[in-house]
């Protein structure tokens, strides 16, 4: 292979990572930060916003459930590791050993949540607090790891910090269905290395793991409103 013949492929290969790169950051990216939301509802006020004042990561994701949200609250009220699970791929969390069960049913002893609770993701007590409760129309999840109350226990280095809110929120449709809004937020200690990790690791697990979570609440609530 001549010279030059190697050059023209190593200038294609630099094109073509540009194009993906830049295809990337200005369709997928943004589609994936708004999976479902309307832009009134990505723009709208919610609780639990003012939890992380200046998110590096924001997300809102929603979907349409053909059920009232008496139907979907106790799906959201029972959440978490050692409860209901997240409705999402608990494959691939147990494949992290999160022991996550997904419950096709509802779980009467896990539907008083309150203030305060803590929310395990993972059997060793790692969980975030629940910051605001609502009952059929709100619960916000927040922690952070400045805070010495237990919240998100992340072995971290000296002066960096991570802190996350994420909200559920239950909006009645005048058709009886219920819009479901779930938003994320995040902020973290500001470095090279904390921008690629989250960026890269975390902004594509909330959108794949939260996508397949608001599609097993629809599925497992219009069960629900079904067997009525």
């Amino acid at each position: 292979m001549s010279k030059r013949s190697s050059t023209g492929l190593i200038l294609a290969g630099v094109g073509a990572g540009a194009a993906a790169v830049a295809g990337y950051a200005w369709v997928i990216r943004p589609w994936t930060q708004r999976w479902g939301a309307t832009r009134g509802e990505v723009e709208m006020a919610l609780p639990g916003d003012d939890l992380i004042e200046f998110p590096k990561l924001r997300s809102t994701h929603a979907i349409t459930i053909q059920a009232r949200p008496a139907d979907v609250w106790p799906w959201l009220a029972q959440i978490g590791q050692g409860r209901g699970g997240f409705y999402s791929y608990d494959w691939m969390e147990n494949m992290m050993g999160l022991d996550i069960h997904n419950a096709d049913r509802l779980l009467p002893e896990h539907q008083d949540i309150r203030e305060g609770d803590i929310i395990r993701l993972a059997p060793n007590g790692f969980g975030i607090p629940v910051a605001f409760v609502e009952p059929e129309q709100t619960l916000v999840l927040h922690g952070d790891t400045r805070q010495e109350s237990g919240d998100i226990q992340i072995p971290l280095k000296p002066g960096d910090y991570m802190a996350a809110s994420w909200g559920f929120h239950l909006f009645e449709r005048v058709d009886g269905g219920t819009r479901l809004v779930e938003r994320w937020r995040a902020d973290w200690a500001p470095s090279v290395q904390n921008a690629i990790f989250y960026r890269a690791l975390l902004e594509p697990a909330v959108f794949i793991m939260g996508r397949k979570m608001l599609l097993g609440i629809k599925e497992r609530a219009e069960r629900l409103a079904q067997a009525g």
